[in-house]
């Protein structure tokens, strides 16, 4: 590591098949090509997920994850391949709330590499970071109600669930109802 490295640089989480890191320049175009690959099943629940997804888009994305980082607010990674390097999709932790030592997290994967169980292995390895090394003792996951595969990895690593709570997401320009799932250290598989 130089010396003027930023320490989330080293941080590696790993299951042997799959990777997760902190989004790299590198990424930039693996990251837009993976975006545009997934519009018909991601981006009917994540509004950035779009057929005209750039790398300008991914490259402000990844300045963002890396500023996230820098400030401990926000920490993003990338879901990669451990053999080949390819990015399959992305996974952090965000709205971090260091009074309430809580965050939120999310994930999604790629299209073609959906259903593979790629989703809740990284959820895992995630939810793990934020309560081994941020101190976490509460983990949310926020998803719109007909939301069934991310409903579902929620439930796979453990997560409750726990309302339909009116209006507690902004997207697509207008107030939606979400499912709240809480996941707690001990709940964690």
């Amino acid at each position: 590591m130089h010396a003027n490295e930023p320490l989330h640089n080293t941080v590696e989480l790993t299951d042997g098949g799959l990777s997760l890191r902190p989004w790299r320049d590198a990424d930039v175009p693996p990251l837009a090509a993976a975006v545009r690959e997934s519009v018909a099943s991601v981006g009917r629940w994540l509004p950035w997920c779009c057929a005209d997804y750039t790398e300008q888009d991914a490259e402000a994305w990844v300045a963002h994850c890396q500023a996230g980082w820098r400030s401990g607010t926000h920490f993003a990674f990338a879901l990669v391949a451990a053999n080949s390097g390819e990015v399959l999709g992305g996974a952090g932790l965000s709205q971090r709330n260091q009074t309430h030592r809580c965050a939120n997290l999310g994930y999604w994967v790629r299209q073609s590499r959906q259903r593979q169980g790629m989703g809740s292995a990284a959820a895992r390895l995630v939810a793990r970071y934020g309560f081994e090394q941020l101190g976490l003792i509460r983990i949310e996951v926020i998803v719109l109600p007909d939301n069934a595969p991310s409903r579902a990895t929620a439930a796979s690593i453990g997560a409750k669930f726990e309302t339909i709570a009116r209006h507690r997401l902004w997207t697509r320009e207008q107030a939606q109802d979400a499912a709240v799932y809480s996941l707690l250290p001990p709940d964690l598989d």
